[in-house]
């Protein structure tokens, strides 16, 4: 429904990666944005190199936040035109799976299942998705059993520096290559913060290794996917 938000997210058939090298990340990424229109996608060739280039598009959905790990992702979205979240997934997947069965020389399914598409509601937990989203990338680097004891500097030095999520764009990199993708005024107006602020909030999550114990209830309250 148009003006609502919702979570997406899927994995890889039997858990396997969807992403085999940074070229193929960039091909995800590239496609948020050219398969974001109303009209006609720009063409691959098209200002490959350079996103923030891009010519501006006439989008369906508004992308709040993306992470892309080896063998699944997480976006946040907003729905511009009635129906353009599904539409967007859809497109996203099945352009996805075309490259990598074409790469691969493979034919089938890539992903596990449909991607997960979860309307936000304003509940108790609806102000720590983009939490959720963000801190996935911690199993990049520590295990289960890591979690609980954390290095926050560690944790936020690879999140600034990790290419393929949007967090180093809500947090002070004018140098990355994919700003244009986002909407960060959307974001911090439906989740009523500034950059500042959720930066903060952010830190003081970490510090309070909370971060276990709100997957369980997120997964709990349906507004998260077991998958991820």
């Amino acid at each position: 429904m148009v003006g609502d938000i919702y979570h997406i997210c899927n994995r890889g058939i039997r858990k396997e990666k969807i992403f085999d090298r940074d070229s193929d990340y960039f091909r995800f990424v590239l496609n948020l944005y050219r398969l974001n229109n109303k009209g006609e996608s720009l063409r691959m060739n098209q200002h490959r190199k350079f996103i923030n280039s891009f010519p501006e598009q006439d989008k369906i959905v508004e992308i709040l936040k993306w992470t892309l790990l080896p063998n699944h992702y997480h976006l946040l979205l907003y729905e511009k035109v009635d129906g353009g979240v599904l539409e967007f997934v859809k497109r996203l997947g099945n352009s996805f799976t075309k490259y990598i069965n074409i790469k691969r020389e493979t034919s089938g399914y890539l992903f596990q299942n449909s991607a997960r598409i979860i309307q936000i509601k304003n509940n108790r937990h609806f102000l720590y998705i983009p939490f959720y989203i963000d801190l996935n990338l911690l199993d990049l680097i520590y295990s289960k059993d890591e979690h609980k004891k954390m290095n926050i500097k560690k944790s936020l030095n690879f999140f600034k520096n990790y290419k393929w999520s949007s967090f180093r764009d809500y947090f002070g990199d004018q140098t990355s290559p994919f700003s244009k993708i986002i909407n960060k005024d959307l974001f911090y107006e439906f989740f009523d913060t500034n950059q500042e602020d959720y930066h903060e909030e952010l830190c003081e999550f970490l510090k309070g290794e909370e971060y276990k114990t709100l997957k369980n209830e997120l997964i709990k309250d349906k507004l998260v996917d077991v998958a991820g």
